[in-house]
């Protein structure tokens, strides 16, 4: 036993879900198909060509052979490692949706068996009732935009008139989630997380997922930026995750980014937020100094996500992990003897994918630390197995849904 480092590469799927058709994404792969857009040297939003996929340490802890497992394709022109460190395989996800507490739930042992609430695709998203109920509670005189919705999109055809109106933006998605943008110093970023606390408590009984916060700064549509004050507000799991038992036993849980929200702050022993990537590694690296023998360090790195994955931008994707990659030896540097690190992911987000949700694909698992041989783990048949793993190296009872591959 020693310590353990989870890191979630937020949305960096590697296709081959078996039951991808069934959420009519069959042939998504958020790796494969960012590679594919490299090595054909097409050219970013700006114009700028962009050469292949460079991820060289991801490549040495197996990612192309977890690739190639995962979807029987192994990604374009992207260079073999000379030899592969560490232990390598991916997951399938067992959990109903394709969403974010979904994914990290099922990370944490406990996948998600029930079906989550959804609002209608077509026409209004929110029933009347439900508006009407936010309205009175939120003290609000009306809301706008009542749909399906990409939340950048939404801000700059609707901020203006946020601020005219006073009126917050509510939207939703193909996943589980009610978000609700807001401008930070007109409509107030206290008065948006009371918002979200009051939209959350009318939710429970429709079984909705989160309740999202989304402020923004800038006076006008070219000018409008989300910040990174984002909130999530999700229900609790629905029995005692990893987080949970670690707690029990007194050690500690450091959260870094949207961790802490996504468990709902339960099994969390101290929340640290950062914005941004980088930030967040910065972050994680400071967490390493401050966890002791048996703690675990779960970082979500959501700029995959939230800026690349979710906005359709491939060269933006490819630049940050091909960032994200640079800065991996810091961890290894940090890394004492018996301790672990896991990278993965909990969904994907395929760039080149139609729509701008999420896509059901398989996640990598990349399992590395001093004195750790290269073996290839397979297809495990849950994520719970990711945070089973983390359990018996940390030496405490393993849960009911996964298996260690240790």
């Amino acid at each position: 036993m020693a310590r353990a480092f989870l890191l979630v590469l937020d949305s960096f799927g590697v296709g081959g879900a078996p039951d991808a058709e069934h959420y009519g994404d069959l042939g998504s792969n958020t790796l494969g198909h960012i590679a594919e857009f490299c090595a054909a040297g097409a050219a970013d939003k700006a114009g700028v060509r962009y050469g292949p996929l460079k991820l060289p340490n991801m490549s040495a802890l197996g990612l192309l052979e977890i690739a190639t497992l995962a979807s029987g394709t192994r990604p374009a022109d992207m260079p073999p490692p000379e030899r592969i460190f560490g232990l390598h395989g991916c997951a399938n996800e067992v959990s109903k949706g394709k969403d974010t507490p979904s994914g990290h739930w099922e990370i944490a042992g406990t996948p998600v068996r029930f079906e989550w609430g959804y609002f209608p695709t077509e026409g209004d998203a929110f029933s009347p009732e439900l508006v009407e109920a936010i309205c009175e509670q939120g003290n609000l005189p009306g809301i706008l935009g009542n749909c399906h919705a990409s939340g950048t999109d939404i801000i700059a055809r609707l901020g203006e008139e946020h601020i005219r109106t006073g009126k917050p933006i509510c939207y939703t998605s193909s996943d589980s989630v009610f978000q609700i943008a807001a401008h930070e110093m007109y409509f107030g970023l206290e008065r948006l997380i009371a918002l979200c606390e009051v939209v959350r408590r009318i939710l429970d009984p429709l079984n909705i997922g989160r309740v999202i916060a989304r402020p923004f700064i800038g006076e006008s549509a070219s000018t409008f930026a989300r910040t990174g004050n984002r909130r999530d507000f999700s229900v609790l799991p629905p029995e005692p995750t990893l987080l949970d038992r670690l707690v029990e036993r007194d050690r500690k849980v450091l959260a870094i980014g949207k961790i802490g929200d996504i468990y709902a702050h339960q099994g969390v022993s101290r929340v640290i937020k950062a914005n941004g990537n980088d930030a967040l590694m910065d972050a994680t690296l400071e967490a390493m100094d401050e966890a002791l023998n048996g703690d675990l360090v779960f970082t979500n790195f959501v700029d995959f996500d939230m800026n690349y994955g979710h906005r359709r931008d491939v060269a933006g994707y490819a630049a940050a992990l091909e960032a994200f990659d640079q800065r991996l030896p810091e961890i290894h540097r940090k890394m004492q003897p018996g301790d672990v690190a896991i990278l993965t992911a909990d969904h994907g987000c395929d760039p080149t994918w139609r729509g701008t949700d999420h896509t059901r694909e398989r996640v990598p698992i990349m399992a590395f630390g001093p004195g750790f041989r290269e073996r290839n783990i397979g297809i495990r048949s849950s994520y719970a197995d990711i945070g089973e793993s983390i359990a018996a190296h940390l030496s405490i009872p393993s849960g009911r849904h996964g298996r260690s591959f240790m």
